[in-house]
């Protein structure tokens, strides 16, 4: 039997732990804490006055990205991921297979790839325990899980178990969890401890030359949901 370890000793292996966390995490900074400049995009509102969908205000939280049909939740999760990187926050990408971004668009939208963590997994369940690894770190503020590829209307399942520790390592290390999901607007979420559930469509905007991005909260613990903006982007070249 192990001698139960003094406070002293919980102490010292905290301090390491966390030292070595932020270790990772300032190598992480140096990468992605250059300023990034958003390229051809425009906000149809300030943004000061939309508290619900900026990465402070995800901060803790296990969100839900969806949408079905004409979707933009991958431009969404995109600015998300600018946000974070201009906020010097390193940011993982979970995605399934080989399933993933296009990253010359990605690039274009201002997310400096060289920054960016993606992992690829298999199943749902491995993405999980891979957002799990990456939030433990404690050098996240920002992991995606990418189920779009998986479809079926809302075949996605996320283990309660996998859920729980999601959200406790997100509160933990002040990180936001977001995973974007293929499904109506009806169907249930991925499970009682999405705190956020926001849907993203895609609007055609030929006067513009690109289209716009219609985001509405459908499920939000903390304010309610009805929260909507509207952002205007454009398309990418060729389009």
């Amino acid at each position: 039997m192990f001698p139960m370890p003094s406070s002293d000793d919980l102490h010292e292996l905290f301090a390491r732990a966390k030292g070595a966390a932020a270790t990772a995490r300032s190598t992480w900074i140096q990468k992605a804490g250059r300023p990034l400049e958003r390229r051809g995009t425009g906000e149809s509102a300030d943004p000061s006055s939309s508290p619900t969908w900026d990465l402070d205000a995800l901060r803790g939280r296990l969100v839900e990205l969806s949408a079905r049909g004409a979707t933009a939740t991958l431009s969404a999760a995109i600015e998300l991921v600018v946000l974070a990187q201009q906020a010097g926050e390193p940011v993982g990408w979970v995605t399934l297979g080989h399933a993933t971004f296009y990253p010359p668009d990605v690039a274009d939208s201002g997310v400096d790839l060289a920054a960016l963590a993606v992992v690829r997994v298999h199943d749902t369940t491995s993405a999980g325990r891979a957002a799990e690894r990456l939030l433990r770190s404690g050098g996240f503020g920002l992991v995606v899980l990418d189920f779009g590829s998986v479809g079926g209307g809302g075949a996605v399942e996320i283990p309660i178990a996998h859920q729980g520790r999601l959200v406790t390592l997100a509160q933990t290390h002040d990180a936001a969890v977001v995973c974007i999901t293929e499904k109506q607007a009806d169907a249930a979420s991925l499970g009682s401890l999405v705190s956020l559930r926001a849907e993203a469509l895609r609007r055609h905007a030929p006067e513009h030359g690109g289209y716009h991005m219609a985001l509405r909260v459908l499920k939000d613990k903390r304010r309610g949901p009805g929260f909507s903006r509207t952002v205007r982007l454009r398309g990418p070249e060729g389009m």
